[in-house]
């Protein structure tokens, strides 16, 4: 019995429970990460040693209707037009295809942005408050949209309230874990946004959220439920103009006509423009239409020919017309060729008169005193018979003479 009990093999152990369990937690919670849409990077934005095992996440361009907050609002909504703001939704993909790019339009493009006369789409007081009540927000407000946290008041104050007249790609922020959280989206037409003196749309007045330029996202998809007409080939993306603007051409919301608002104002100086755009209000599509400022240049290319018609040879007489002090300048060399007409006459007379090659140049002297210099007309010689007699034939004319 006891040779028999040293023979038997050892019964295996039984894994311990809190290692079991500990597998499945770790693994319920990387789902859960990747669930939530973590990003996997430290707490200074670098990515961290997770980032590397994890596999690539597809890159995704959300779809904001204009009523809707989105996801990790930094404010509560500051919107005074457009859709009232709605709590977000679960993200869903309701688009096949890759998500656009959009077509980049100046930010000083006429109609790209519309509104209500003496109306500001957006609250600023507001947002400035909801900001300062919380000094974390506005901390990572201002560190989104790259401005010193001192001047957050005085640089909302300088945007202008507007609604978007198009669907427009941008780089939005929300707010999340203390600090902001970047994403691509896409914000449909009648969003209440801030834009700054470049015209660019800088504050989501829905969700108090920051706004930059959109970033390059290849192959990114869509995420989120498209609004009805919703047509990615007709999206856009503002671009600021190379310098600053002190007003915007919109398209009042409330009637289609054009109003010019001050930038920086809240809409109470809101006037009629000097110069309209090119198009109607209720027609005119920025999305499509090819930029059509008023140019002055036109009418240059005009100009110059004007003056070139005098210059191009006209007739006898108008040339004749000419001003006297530049004409008269050839015709005064031939005036001491004038006189030497009367001193004809005094050479012998009769066939056996020398005839020279300068004789000919008599039946020419006409042509000279019709000029603009206004010379007299030389007496002719008392007689042409007796300056060439009959008798003189075709045969004594110098050959140099071609009539």
């Amino acid at each position: 019995m006891r040779d028999a009990t040293r023979r038997r093999p050892p019964r295996p152990a039984a894994p311990s429970a809190p290692a079991h369990a500990g597998r499945y937690a770790l693994a319920a919670l990387a789902s859960a990460a990747l669930l939530a849409g973590c990003s996997l990077r430290g707490d200074n934005g670098e990515p961290g040693a997770e980032q590397a095992a994890a596999p690539a996440v597809a890159r995704e361009v959300v779809l904001q209707p204009a009523g809707s907050q989105g996801p990790a609002p930094f404010t509560a909504s500051t919107a005074q037009e457009g859709a009232p703001a709605a709590p977000g939704a679960p993200p869903a993909t309701g688009v096949d295809g890759p998500a656009p790019a959009g077509r980049a339009l100046t930010g000083a493009t006429p109609g790209l942005y519309g509104g209500t006369r003496s109306v500001a789409s957006c609250n600023v007081e507001q947002q400035i408050a909801f900001l300062a009540a919380e000094p974390a927000r506005g901390r990572a407000f201002a560190e989104a949209a790259g401005i010193p946290e001192a001047n957050l008041g005085g640089w909302l104050r300088g945007l202008t309230p507007v609604l978007l007249r198009a669907d427009a790609r941008v780089t939005n922020h929300g707010f999340q874990g203390g600090h902001a959280t970047a994403f691509q989206s896409v914000l449909q037409a009648g969003t209440a946004v801030l834009v700054d003196g470049y015209g660019a749309p800088r504050v989501r007045c829905a969700c108090g959220n920051p706004l930059r330029a959109p970033a390059a996202a290849p192959g990114a998809v869509h995420a989120g439920q498209p609004w009805p007409g919703y047509r990615p080939d007709r999206v856009v993306a503002v671009t600021p103009t190379s310098t600053v603007v002190t007003s915007l051409v919109i398209v009042n919301a409330a009637d289609d006509t054009w109003i010019e608002r001050r930038t920086g104002s809240d809409g109470s100086a809101d006037r009629r423009p000097d110069v309209l755009p090119p198009c109607d209000p209720a027609s005119c599509d920025v999305v499509t239409a090819p930029p059509a400022p008023l140019p002055d240049g036109p009418t240059a290319p005009r100009q110059p020919p004007a003056p070139s018609e005098p210059a191009s040879p006209p007739p006898t007489t108008p040339d004749r017309g000419t001003p006297d002090p530049v004409s008269p300048a050839p015709d005064v060399p031939s005036a001491p060729d004038v006189p030497s007409a009367p001193d004809v006459p005094s050479a012998p007379v009769g066939p056996d008169a020398p005839v020279g090659p300068d004789l000919p140049a008599v039946p020419d002297a006409p042509d000279t005193p019709d000029g603009p210099g206004g010379l007299p007309t030389p007496e002719p010689p008392p007689s042409s018979d007796d300056l060439f007699p009959a008798d003189t034939g075709a045969g004594r004319q110098p050959d140099t003479f071609q009539g």
